[in-house]
């Protein structure tokens, strides 16, 4: 556990936050500053074929033992960014040695309550990480990519592990998005992988959202309120009567499991101009593609009742659900369930209400569900990470490895 806490402490102490509003790749260079030095000491470890691309992705290779050549190539990645949602900068880290199961104090005036987490409970008796209250923690995804490269540490230090060749791989931006834009599969040569980004000790998953962006830019005009009528179009009114439009019950806080939602998350503007932002999910495709007729159509109806294009919509695909890639290769998600069973882990196999780089990646043609790490309350000052959760998640990928070798 020590080699871990090191390892995710020193990486949170990077401060690698992604930028939706960038149009470089990656979107902040401070991403490129922890990637390169992962390149280093991946190097210093002894990974062969280490190398980092144009765009920021850091991959190497740990060879095959002698005798295992011939099993499969599988991959372990993460991601470095953290999200655009809170700032990860000057991370103050503190450490509960055995935690008791009660609130949480973060700082003076600011606890973690075992009324509002009542999943806490789970984790007493663990060695936890939290904030200080003041940034988010950054476990995601810190927190994997620790896992990953002590899993390296622990095989190029102990020949007595035997596997087969692994490739691991860093990428930045996955929070906005972009994670795997330029992310080269074939030169990556696995034939499966995992990302390691998964929360709660034993999450296994292989269904997620089927994602959409939509940038809405609404063109008012801006009358003298005294002689207003019939000549004024309220930018901010029109956003109000847009999202009215849309169904109240689909939206985050009233919707669980695999329910869909339309979420609000950017509202700016004046009488003048407005623009919003919302990100539209649904397990179902059928479903999905329904909520983007229905975000075009209440856009499409507006437009028609001033009678001309006062809101222009763009709706942007981002990823799909990765379960019918998946799916074809039951292996991958049988030989993680064993894994994680022989580390002493429940498996929770469930649908994830986000996404992951693996999404993308197994439409790329490379099958890759997601582990847990052992992090919670990801993109907000209530994160923490369970340690022993992360050890456990680390022993996961090492029984991979194993249990992959045997497949040659």
């Amino acid at each position: 556990m020590e080699r871990l806490e090191k390892r995710l402490l020193r990486y949170v102490a990077y401060d690698t936050q992604s930028d939706e509003n960038s149009n470089s790749f990656p979107s902040t260079d401070k991403q490129l500053i922890l990637l390169r030095d992962l390149k280093s000491e991946m190097e210093q470890l002894g990974l062969t074929e280490v190398a980092m691309d144009k765009y920021g992705y850091v991959t190497g290779t740990i060879p095959a033992s002698e005798g295992f050549e011939s099993a499969p190539v599988i991959g372990f990645i993460s991601h470095v960014d953290t999200s655009p949602d809170m700032s990860g900068a000057n991370v103050h880290p503190r450490i509960i040695e055995c935690y008791d199961g009660k609130d949480i104090p973060l700082n003076d005036s600011l606890s973690m309550t075992v009324e509002d987490f009542p999943e806490l409970a789970f984790f007493k008796g663990h060695r936890l990480i939290t904030t200080d209250g003041t940034t988010l923690l950054g476990a995601d995804d810190k927190a994997g990519v620790t896992a990953i490269m002590t899993l390296a540490d622990e095989l190029l230090h102990n020949s007595s592990h035997k596997h087969g060749k692994i490739r691991i791989g860093f990428t930045p931006d996955e929070e906005i998005g972009r994670g795997v834009d330029y992310f080269d599969v074939k030169a990556f040569g696995a034939q499966y992988a995992y990302t390691v980004d998964g929360g709660m000790e034993g999450e296994l998953e292989y269904e997620n959202f089927n994602a959409a962006s939509a940038k809405i830019t609404i063109q008012g005009r801006n009358i003298h309120p005294g002689s207003a009528k019939g000549k004024m179009i309220n930018a901010l009114q029109v956003a109000c009567d847009l999202q009215a439009l849309l169904p109240v019950g689909m939206r985050p806080e009233l919707t669980e499991h695999y329910e869909g939602f339309f979420h609000l998350i950017h509202l700016s503007g004046n009488v003048e101009k407005a623009e919003m932002a919302y990100i539209i999910r649904d397990h179902s495709k059928e479903l999905f593609e329904d909520k983007k007729e229905l975000l075009t159509a209440a856009v499409q109806y507006l437009n028609k009742m001033f009678g001309k294009e006062v809101i222009v919509l763009e709706l942007r695909d981002q990823y799909y659900n990765m379960k019918e890639m998946i799916e074809p290769h039951p292996e991958v998600v049988s030989l993680a369930e064993q894994a994680m069973k022989e580390a002493g882990v429940v498996p929770l196999i469930k649908p994830i209400r986000g996404g992951t780089d693996g999404a993308r990646l197994s439409y790329m043609g490379l099958p890759c569900p997601n582990l847990f790490t052992g992090g919670m309350n990801f993109h907000g000052k209530f994160e923490y990470c369970s340690l022993t959760s992360l050890e456990k998640c680390f022993h996961t990928l090492l029984n991979l490895t194993r249990l992959w070798a045997e497949q040659a």
